[in-house]
């Protein structure tokens, strides 16, 4: 029996190589794309009247994706070169840094929707005591550790692989494959390629997306709660702050479904990542890898999508956008407000 194939079969082999090809160019389309919405989301959130600890979060989020995304595309370019440069020391090391750089660059992202997710819990269930807990100091050192944490937590992928040679004639072709590393022992019967799965699997996709599911469910019951209170309310200054509390609302389901988009593309990779140290190389070649560029268009999907979801969820984004790109002669003229008015808002988004 061949050991490939003992766990997802030939199928999914086929499968893999029938999408092959489809990959390449709607990864390109999703990158270009993303690449623009991302740059937008920056110019966006990053406006004065923009400022807030939400927003600051998630322009760092916004630079993790661009990031990702145009690293990607030359990366995707390796298709369209010959197979003599493909297989250069060159361009292996091009695909190692790729492999560490997106990995670390998607990490952040990762613990920086882990850490919006914290924070808008806090603003739902404790209103008053957030705007101290999560200020604008504190948001800043968050966004940074998540930054400076990231590359640290993937060390051991930078261990685990390197560039390794081999002789076909009197040519060398280098590919990107296990270092002489991998396999030594590192925590008592564990090695480093196992070390690199459980770091992997659990600290960077299966811990953050049970936080994520925590909180998540937590601020579902918050906003069931917030409506029940809202209908209870009566009378004119009720009815301003039931006005706050809707603003709320939007702000905490156009963040749900960011949060949810992240569930849905990570927690399968961690999984998948958990039972390859588990089953061993048999599921990891016949499984996992097969369904690695799948994986990789459903993050990239996941890192393009955010600009259609402030778009179409919050509307102070919306203002905003039209404010900075509309061309001056489309301009509507400002409206003042009514007197009385006050253009304090409880979240920015």
């Amino acid at each position: 029996m061949n050991h490939s194939l003992a766990h997802c079969g030939a199928r999914l082999r086929l499968w893999s190589e029938a999408y092959h090809p489809v990959h390449l160019y709607a990864s390109l389309l999703v990158c270009v794309f993303g690449s623009v919405a991302n740059s937008l989301n920056i110019a966006v959130l990053t406006r004065r009247e923009m400022s807030s600890p939400t927003n600051a979060i998630l322009t760092g989020l916004a630079v993790a994706d661009l990031l990702v995304m145009l690293e990607y595309i030359p990366f995707t370019a390796q298709a369209f070169l010959p197979q003599e440069q493909r297989l250069s020391y060159g361009w292996a090391l091009f695909v190692l840094f790729h492999s560490h750089f997106a990995q670390v660059c998607h990490t952040v992202a990762i613990w920086l929707t882990v850490i919006l997710a914290v924070w808008r819990y806090l603003a739902v269930v404790h209103p008053q005591r957030s705007r101290e807990w999560c200020g604008a100091r504190t948001t800043a050192a968050a966004i940074a550790a998540a930054y400076l944490a990231s590359p640290l937590l993937c060390v051991p992928l930078y261990l685990a692989f390197d560039v390794s040679a081999r002789g076909l004639g009197r040519a060398t072709q280098y590919r990107v494959g296990l270092s002489a590393l991998a396999e030594r022992r590192v925590l008592g019967e564990l090695s480093l390629r196992q070390l690199n799965f459980w770091v992997y699997s659990v600290a960077i996709k299966i811990i953050p997306c049970a936080a994520l599911t925590v909180l998540s469910l937590r601020l579902v019951c918050a906003l069931l709660e917030t409506k029940k209170r809202r209908l209870q309310l009566a009378g004119g200054r009720n009815k301003q702050l039931a006005g706050k509390e809707r603003q709320t609302d939007r702000t905490t389901r156009m963040l749900l479904a960011v949060l949810l988009l992240f569930l849905i593309t990570e927690f399968p990779q961690g999984i998948l990542g958990l039972l390859s140290v588990f089953l061993g190389e048999a599921f990891f070649s016949s499984c996992y890898v097969p369904l690695g560029e799948l994986m990789d268009i459903l993050a990239l999907v996941n890192s393009a999508v955010n600009f259609i979801l402030y778009c179409s969820m919050s509307r102070q984004f919306r203002a905003t956008f039209s404010q900075v790109f509309r061309p001056r002669l489309l301009r509507r003229p400002a409206v003042p407000p009514p007197s009385g008015a006050t253009n304090t808002q409880v979240t920015q988004v």
